[in-house]
């Protein structure tokens, strides 16, 4: 190859290194060295940092392709937040994430840098497994087939879901008149990051299983301290889980609900679908919207008995 032809191929590949402290700095450089921890590696010291200490690689290739290659479970938060902001001023239209799972190495395609940005943060997040639970189970559910759903016979959710993609999930007071206007049973939960306890903050119309009386009271009360405590208990694990990671939760709830207004009366099994929904505010309170749609309700045949209520795992 010529020395033209060698500067040409520079030109056409720009490979960058993210430290875990979300800093840039070339392979082979004495930052990327120092951060390495070893000044005269005689191995492949790039896939070396990327496999074990949490470095990100970022190649342009050509400037049509953005390459990103990372180890998800040692990848650290500001890390993943520099490499987001840097694909949020990109003018590429196409990034390929690899990322090593389970000892193998897994490639994807998106896009869109947003699609791609929500991709690095569900892979980076730990998977959130509940308590179990004798009353409750929850199946997750691809919360993008809410976008996909056919626009002539749309999901009943899928108006909020849109609300929060558009918004880039920063909240403000239509996300309650929008689910007003389509009948979508909402309620609001607050997360505050020193305090970590779910708190309800508003309860929109439905959920007719906490009662009137815990509904007027509702906005400041935490969430575990619902009528049905067990519930209350576990929902909130779900709250803290989607604030953490600031992405969407969609599930199919099974549940054996006791109403507010019927104590000592057999529990109700009813399942739905619930969409859990981060919000940005201006304080350090993450808003979560919580949008349901019961799919089916069983008949006084199927109730579960209150006596049977335990721990044994589901």
């Amino acid at each position: 190859m010529t020395c033209r032809g060698q500067r040409e191929a520079q030109v056409q590949r720009l490979t960058m290194m993210v430290t875990p402290e979300g800093d840039w700095v070339f392979p082979d450089s004495p930052e990327f060295l120092g951060a390495l921890g070893d000044p005269e590696p005689d191995y492949d010291a790039v896939g070396y940092a990327v496999r074990n200490l949490g470095f990100i690689k970022f190649e342009i290739l050509n400037q049509t392709i953005i390459e990103i290659e990372l180890h998800p479970r040692n990848v650290d938060q500001m890390a993943l937040f520099s490499v987001q902001r840097q694909l949020l001023s990109s003018e590429v239209g196409l990034f390929r994430i690899k990322h090593l799972s389970n000892s193998a190495w897994h490639s994807e395609i998106s896009s869109s840098a947003e699609h791609a940005i929500v991709r690095l943060t569900e892979l980076c997040t730990p998977a959130f497994m509940p308590n179990s639970s004798a009353r409750f189970s929850a199946e997750p559910r691809d919360s993008t087939a809410l976008f996909r759903s056919s626009s002539r016979a749309p999901h009943p959710l899928r108006i909020i879901a849109q609300k929060w993609r558009i918004s880039f999930g920063h909240f403000d007071l239509n996300v309650v008149s929008l689910a007003a206007r389509h009948n979508v049973q909402m309620a609001i939960v607050g997360v505050k990051s020193r305090e970590r306890d779910p708190r309800f903050r508003f309860f929109g119309v439905g959920n007719e299983w906490a009662g009137d009386t815990f509904k007027a009271a509702a906005p400041g009360e935490k969430v575990e301290n619902m009528p049905d405590k067990e519930y209350g208990g576990w929902a909130s694990q779900f709250f803290r889980s989607v604030a953490d990671s600031g992405q969407p939760r969609f599930d199919l709830v099974t549940a054996a609900m006791q109403y507010q207004e019927e104590p000592g009366k057999p529990q109700r099994n009813v399942r739905y679908e619930r969409l859990l929904l981060p919000w940005k505010t201006p304080s350090d309170e993450v808003f979560i919207t919580s949008c349901s749609r019961v799919i089916e309700k069983e008949g006084a045949e199927n109730l579960v008995p209150v006596e049977e209520d335990s721990s044994v795992i589901r």
